[in-house]
């Protein structure tokens, strides 16, 4: 199930009368037409439903907003809310909150992706020659935050817990080093070409914060919703750093007159872990 808000068409008539009344026809007009768009921007950013049922194994999406409202929500058996990932904070209130089983609020984070790898160095044709350096791996990207999510609550009634997944993505791993490229042979008059050198890995992406829960309710109802709210906002782990290039291979040349074997490149550091979310209970 995805609930959307509705779409609206505006209409501007036109009127072919002299210019000077046509004016003010099109000044009275766009004036209320913008005041209308207005008031639709404003209720398009938050959804209003006197009951909302999310069914059982399907999905509510806050795809158009970042705030609803609804005087009694029911989550039955393996419903799920997904939160809008375009906005860092989400807003649920509800008076009746009603909990089927295996229930699920998600607004986790989005993993970082790989660094991409470093290109390989030439591996050059002809007698005598070294080998190219790979270039360096590139940085993982860090993963985003968890959503942080407000909940405002006057009832509850759960079957079992109700999962809460706000934890920050995962940072993305460094890209791998490009290999060295190889040395060609040498001859009587040359040695063999050395190896090149192997790119430096790429670092880690870090990990993305843990999202911060809120909520707001009576106090009667404190110790029902730490004993029944299953909850991740662990931040994200790091992203490890890339692997080092291999060295290029070392050409082959007359007795004591061989190339020298690339150097392999060095490995990437490793990301930083993210920040562990908050969990809030408040009074009303």
């Amino acid at each position: 199930m995805n609930s959307k808000s509705p779409e609206y068409v505006g209409v501007l008539f036109l009127y072919p009368y002299e210019s000077g009344y046509f004016c003010w026809i099109m000044k009275k007009q766009l004036t209320g037409l913008l005041v209308w768009m207005a008031a639709c921007s404003f209720s398009y950013a938050q959804v209003h439903i006197s009951k909302l049922i999310v069914k059982s194994n399907q999905k509510y999406l806050f795809d158009q907003t970042d705030i609803v409202v609804a005087d009694t929500l029911i989550l039955e058996d393996s419903a799920t809310i997904v939160l809008n990932p375009l906005k860092r904070e989400n807003f649920l209130h509800t008076k009746v909150l009603i909990v089927g089983k295996h229930c699920s609020i998600i607004g986790s984070g989005t993993h970082g992706k790989k660094g991409r790898t470093g290109r390989p160095g030439d591996s050059p044709i002809g007698p005598c020659k070294s080998g190219g350096n790979g270039t360096p791996g590139t940085r993982g990207l860090d993963g985003t935050a968890g959503i942080n999510l407000f909940l405002y609550l006057d009832q509850v009634t759960m079957k079992e817990s109700l999962k809460i997944d706000l934890h920050g993505g995962d940072g993305g791993e460094g890209g791998m080093g490009g290999e060295g490229g190889s040395g060609t042979s040498g001859t009587v008059h040359c040695n063999g070409g050395s190896g090149g050198f192997g790119g430096a890995g790429g670092n880690g992406g870090n990990g993305g914060e843990g999202g911060t829960l809120t909520i707001q309710c009576p106090a009667g109802l404190n110790a029902m919703l730490n004993k029944n709210l299953s909850l991740k906002i662990q931040g994200g782990r790091f992203g490890k750093g890339g692997r080092g290039g291999y060295p290029g291979a070392a050409g082959s040349g007359p007795p004591k007159r061989n190339g020298k074997l690339g150097v392999p490149g060095h490995e990437g550091t490793d990301g930083q872990l993210g920040k562990y979310g908050k969990f809030t209970i408040m009074q009303n």
